[in-house]
């Protein structure tokens, strides 16, 4: 009598990871790992809520890489980068694109990935003299077949001049790529008077809760979420079960709270 094969290994004993076909995503401006008005410090709450998601992909804006004051005043602050502590055991991979250089250390966007990041580099899309910002771009290898996924981390200025130069230069990452690449874009877009969508749909992107909801979700403040500054866009890519995590303990853990959103290829 023949014995079958364990499910997930080959005829010589190797392993063999599973496709994965879908992902949840989650995107939160984490501001710096304090509360709204920076009145309290909480990236260790912050890190038990974003594990409690179990999302696969996380994209971190405003997180800090170094500050050599923070510890001297916080007993808790952690000893490694914010996005180091906050991928801790779950999330073996993690990029960062550093923004804001200051003398007392420095902030920006980050990537936390379940699924190999093969490579990322950091777009600066700085306006002179102004904010600093970045488009954090990673390309994912998902498990299985190798399917690979560019996962744009995003955070753009303040002013609607600046961020119609920031859209135009994430236009132009954007036609740089196969136009069958599966593509998110998710972060902070300041995009307070919704015009961002009539820049991006002619470049195939769709606004997943604009889509499902007919608008944006509403992300900031926190306490009572009144504007639609944080978005998820996806490219040849399906989206569903978009959630707004509005109830504690995210209402108190940042000044915006998080979105997530089902993935499928």
């Amino acid at each position: 009598m023949s014995i079958p094969e364990p499910v997930g290994f080959t005829d010589e004993g190797a392993v063999v990871a599973p496709s994965v076909r879908s992902f949840t995503v989650l995107t939160v401006n984490t501001h710096k790992g304090f509360t709204a008005l920076n009145r309290r410090f909480i990236l260790p709450e912050l890190r038990e809520a974003v594990r409690s998601v179990a999302a696969d992909v996380v994209f971190l804006q405003e997180v800090h890489g170094t500050h050599e004051q923070h510890p001297k005043r916080y007993n808790n602050w952690p000893t490694m980068p914010q996005y180091e502590f906050l991928a801790d055991s779950l999330w073996p991979q993690f990029a960062y694109g550093r923004n804001a250089v200051y003398p007392a250390g420095d902030h920006g966007n980050a990537l936390l990935s379940k699924f190999q990041i093969i490579r990322h580099d950091n777009l600066d899309v700085s306006i002179s003299g102004h904010e600093n910002r970045g488009l954090l771009h990673c390309v994912l290898r998902l498990p299985g077949d190798g399917a690979e996924v560019h996962a744009i981390c995003v955070h753009l200025g303040l002013r609607e001049s600046h961020r119609n130069a920031q859209l135009a230069l994430l236009m132009q990452r954007l036609g740089e790529l196969p136009a069958d690449a599966p593509v998110i874009v998710a972060g902070d877009f300041n995009d307070w008077r919704q015009r961002a969508d009539a820049q991006l749909t002619p470049c195939g992107l769709r606004e997943v809760f604009a889509e499902h909801n007919g608008k944006p979700a509403r992300s900031f403040p926190a306490r009572l979420p009144a504007l639609r500054l944080d978005r998820i866009y996806v490219r040849n890519l399906k989206a569903s079960r978009p959630k707004v995590l509005t109830n504690r303990p995210w209402s108190h853990l940042s000044d915006h709270v998080p979105l997530s959103v089902e993935i499928e290829l």
